[in-house]
């Protein structure tokens, strides 16, 4: 989906993934009010337009873009079938996409419009670092489930940061219910100790595994986590930053 900023950064961009449709607005505006500049890449080739938001109709679905000064550029920017759009905001990088974008007129001047995207992705520099748990001896997480989903379940994880972590559902048991909160987790960390903890679901992402199976990635943030638990799950992600440093070590 956002094909041109496959960089470290966005290795799970989904968590980052905004889908408030009133969220997505407020911030659209918030970049055309500034003035900020956005980076255009076209699906499929280097070339790169800078343009700005010229206004956010909300009852209309559209947003409006300021075209090229490059009568080419313009061409190949309405005939592409992907678009990438890239800017910042309050320093925080905003990124959103098009499959397409329409020639329009605004205020007597040629310009671009697309509809107001579904989703958008804001990453601030602050987002926790969040680091892969062991895959042979995964780590797990205790919910407890209404009876006639199996009560009592636990659910391996995928990674840890300091903000939540990424639970795999294979058996699909936690639906995808954005904003669904379970009260009482309990994460067991070797070596460390139990943490316990209320988790709210943030996003939802169903995977493909080379054998046809589908597995579900469910990234939960942690709710009003105690200062002591907390410390716990800095004290493992350094444990696995270690070991997994000694291996790079090892192999080298």
């Amino acid at each position: 989906m956002y094909p041109h900023f496959q960089d470290v950064e966005l290795e799970n961009w989904h968590d980052f993934e905004i889908e408030s449709r009133k969220e997505i607005v407020a911030l659209l505006r918030g970049i055309g009010d500034k003035n900020q500049l956005i980076r255009m890449l076209i699906q499929g080739e280097a070339d790169v337009c800078v343009t700005s938001i010229l206004d956010v109709d909300d009852q209309l679905d559209t947003v409006v873009l300021d075209s090229s000064i490059d009568p080419e550029q313009n061409q190949r920017i309405l005939a592409a079938r992907g678009l990438s759009f890239e800017t910042t905001l309050d320093k925080v990088r905003i990124l959103f996409a098009a499959e397409r974008v329409e020639p329009t007129v605004f205020e007597g001047t040629p310009a671009f419009k697309m509809t107001v995207p579904p989703t958008l992705i804001r990453l601030q520099r602050r987002e926790y670092y969040r680091i892969a748990t062991p895959v042979t001896n995964p780590v797990r997480v205790v919910i407890a489930l209404p009876e006639e989903l199996g009560g009592i379940t636990t659910f391996p994880l995928a990674d840890i940061s300091c903000g939540g972590i990424a639970i795999l559902d294979n058996k699909m048991l936690l639906g995808d219910a954005i904003g669904k909160e379970y009260l009482n987790c309990r994460i067991d960390l070797p070596e460390i100790g139990q943490v316990t903890t209320a988790l709210q679901v943030r996003n939802s992402l169903d995977l493909t595994l080379l054998n046809n199976k589908t597995n579900r990635r469910l990234g939960c943030e942690f709710v009003n986590i105690q200062r002591g638990m907390l410390a716990y799950v800095q004290r493992y992600i350094t444990k696995l930053e270690r070991e997994r440093n000694a291996r790079i070590a090892g192999l080298a």
